[in-house]
């Protein structure tokens, strides 16, 4: 068998190198396929595979450069790729056809593994801008690629930021967590074939800031012109664009812009920022910051006519002030902005005078500022309207009072057309000496005395030199003393008692019977702010009316002065005591009754009485535990009665009481006292002593 193979094996072998004859052409023609396709690179195993079609059972032969490989009888081999070489294979079978056409040669050579190459652009790169990674082996298209940042196991994927496509890696809207290492991997990964790049580090420079800066420096004002420049440092070639709030101004592209402050305009005109894009990188700036415009008004211009009107001869004075710390040029117009009248040197101030003012300077006037450093000049101020007058004015005096009282206040009053005047206050004649001057209109003469009166005119001066009103006719103070108010009290008793009647009395010594009204105070408190008679009248009194009473005499805006006080007091109604003398009568006898008010009360009237059983018609007690008969008709004015008796001895009890007064005010009953009989018996004597309250003697 072995024999037999071998003699098929080099007729097959000749018929590989020497052709073949036209009977091959039936036989069947084997083919070698190789995996994988493509390059072969080192390290790899390849895999050959011996295609006879149309017949099976084949026995297959394989030849590396003409040199049979005996082991090889599958109709596919594997080898790791060491070396080149040209491979073919054939095949053998036992029935017909007995064996086939040789394949081609296959040609097996070994490439090395290409370089992976990373390129990155651009880089360094900006903010915002996009960058391309590309990862390059040079060779056919079956690699596929990952990318890695920083770290072994940091493999990049898509994401909103990052696309890959093939070898290409893009990262849109670069941004600093961008930066870092990256590398790229290239592998066929049915061949477990990869490559490693180079590492290339991406750097993320920062962009270039814009910023605003304005000409001229400092406070910005109505009407001036201002620059902005847009600065953007380290590149050129810009074009620029501008925002004002946060909205683009389209018009404005230029590296400066000018803005023209309107001349009412004041306060912030707005927000104003500047950003920059270019072709080359960077290809756009970070915008700037904004930049507030404000806008200061100009100082404010005050123009003072003092005085004005003014009168012929007097002297004028025009002052202009600009509402800074500057020092300004003056000017003063009249009438007309070409007419300039006066012009003053740089001050904080400006002063200017017209002398001896005459008609033919009134009109109007205003002033303006001027200076070399911003703001050149000012606002003109407001027009004031100078008036001249034609004639020399006069005082008009008033007097608040012209009869007075001394210790009273006087207030004088000279009024004059216009301000700014001085006033000169004179007595008994106008050509002497002020008595005063004053900055107001109004002198007062404060406690007078009669020495005080008299004629009294007035005058008014201002300006330097000064300039003076004609006098004012005069007016005539009558200044007397001041009558005396005189409190009485009707009835002029020092003790009066609860519900009596008291009437006070306020007469006006030296100040006339007539026209007086009276104010009434207690405790210095008014109590009656307007009485036109001058009596007061209590009734009745009662306690809370006690107190230090005084009044004053009024008369239109004058008083009298006020009266000396009186003191009311007020006390309980009274009980009189009773005392009668002797209490035991002797036959014949006379008794004397004596009824006691209050020591310090006067101009009481005494009434008596005997007590008796109660009876209709008598006086009596609450309680009606008896009456009381009285022992005479009128009463007697004087506090005693004598009793003589002229029949039975009157033996009893007795009671006082005290009146006085219209209408009459009476004091309560005494208690009662008794007259003893010197002949009673002592039967009855001791009845009587066992009485404990009254006991009656029928």
């Amino acid at each position: 068998m072995e024999h037999t193979l071998l003699c098929v094996l080099l007729l097959l072998n000749t018929h590989i190198y020497s052709g073949h004859s036209e009977d091959d052409d039936a036989l069947p023609v084997a083919s070698v396929s190789v995996s994988p396709q493509g390059l072969l690179y080192s390290g790899e195993t390849v895999t050959l595979q011996c295609v006879i079609p149309d017949y099976t059972d084949w026995r297959y032969l394989w030849f590396r450069d003409n040199q049979h490989l005996p082991s090889q009888t599958s109709n596919s081999i594997t080898f790791p790729i060491i070396q080149t070489g040209q491979y073919r294979c054939g095949g053998m079978r036992r029935d017909r056809p007995q064996r086939s056409q040789p394949s081609g040669y296959v040609t097996i050579s070994v490439t090395a593994l290409p370089k992976a190459t990373l390129t990155v652009d651009p880089n360094p790169v900006f903010p915002g801008e996009t960058v391309t990674l590309t990862c390059s082996v040079g060779s056919d298209s079956i690699w596929n690629y990952q990318w890695y940042k920083d770290r072994n196991d940091n493999v990049l994927s898509q994401s909103v930021r990052h696309t890959i496509t093939g070898d290409t890696l893009t990262i849109s809207r670069a941004a600093e967590s961008d930066q870092g290492l990256y590398w790229c991997q290239g592998e066929i990964q049915s061949r477990s074939i990869s490559i490693i790049s180079d590492p290339v580090t991406i750097t993320l420079n920062a962009l270039p800031v814009a910023s605003v800066s304005v000409s001229p420096q400092g406070l910005l004002y109505s009407g001036e012109t201002v620059s902005l420049q847009c600065v953007i440092p380290g590149y050129t070639y810009w074009t620029y664009y501008w925002y004002k709030n946060n909205q683009h101004l389209p018009d404005e592209t230029s590296k400066v812009i000018d803005i023209t402050i309107h001349t009412t305009q004041t306060g912030l005109v707005g927000q104003y920022r500047c950003q920059g894009t270019r072709t080359d990188q960077p290809q756009r700036s970070q915008p700037s910051d904004d930049f507030p415009i404000s806008v200061t008004a100009l100082p404010k211009v005050t123009l003072t006519v003092e005085p004005n009107p003014v009168f012929p001869g007097e002297t004028v004075t025009l002052t202009c002030s600009v509402g800074s710390d500057s020092r300004w040029n003056y000017q003063w117009y009249k009438d007309r902005n070409d007419n300039v009248v006066s012009q003053s040197g740089y001050s904080n101030i400006g002063v200017s005078h017209i002398r001896r003012a005459d008609v033919s300077d009134q009109g109007q006037y205003w002033c303006e500022g001027n200076r070399a450093s911003r703001p050149t000049s000012s606002p003109p101020s407001n027009a004031i309207t100078l008036t001249v007058k034609d004639y020399q004015p006069k005082t008009t005096l008033t007097s608040d009072k012209e009869d007075v009282f001394t210790g009273d206040s006087v207030t004088l009053s000279c009024t004059v057309e216009s301000s700014g005047w001085k006033f000169y206050w004179y007595r008994h004649r106008p050509d002497s000496t002020p008595v005063t001057t004053t900055s107001v209109y109004s002198y007062t003469l404060s406690w007078v005395s009669v020495s005080d009166g008299g004629q009294y005119w007035c005058r008014a001066g201002r300006g330097d030199p000064v300039y003076y009103t004609l006098y004012s006719d005069p007016v005539q103070i009558n200044i007397t003393e001041r009558p005396v108010a005189v409190l009485t009290l009707q009835p002029n008793w020092t003790q009066i008692f609860i519900r009596e009647t008291v009437t006070m009395r306020c007469d006006i010594q030296g100040g006339g019977d007539s026209d007086w009204n009276y104010r009434w105070y207690k405790n210095s408190q008014l109590v009656i702010p307007f009485n036109t008679k001058p009596e007061y009248r209590i009734s009745p009194v009662y306690r809370s009316n006690s107190g230090s009473y005084t009044c004053v005499g009024v008369k239109g805006n004058k008083f009298s002065k006020t009266s000396e006080a009186v003191n009311l007091s007020v006390s309980d109604q009274p009980q009189p005591v009773l005392s009668i003398s002797p209490q035991w009568l002797n036959p014949g006898a006379s008794v004397s009754l004596s009824c006691e008010v209050h020591r310090t009360s006067t101009d009481w009237r005494f009434s008596w009485y005997r007590t008796v059983p109660y009876r209709a018609g008598l006086p009596s007690l609450s309680d009606k535990s008896y009456s009381l008969q009285p022992l005479s008709d009128n009463g007697t004015s004087e506090d005693s009665y004598t009793l003589i008796p002229a029949g039975p001895t009157p033996t009893g009890g007795y009671v006082c009481r005290a009146g006085r007064g219209d209408p009459v005010y009476d004091t309560l009953y005494s208690e009662p006292q008794f007259l003893w009989s010197g002949d009673l018996q002592p039967s009855v004597s001791l009845r009587v002593n066992q009485c404990m309250t009254l006991c009656y003697i029928l």
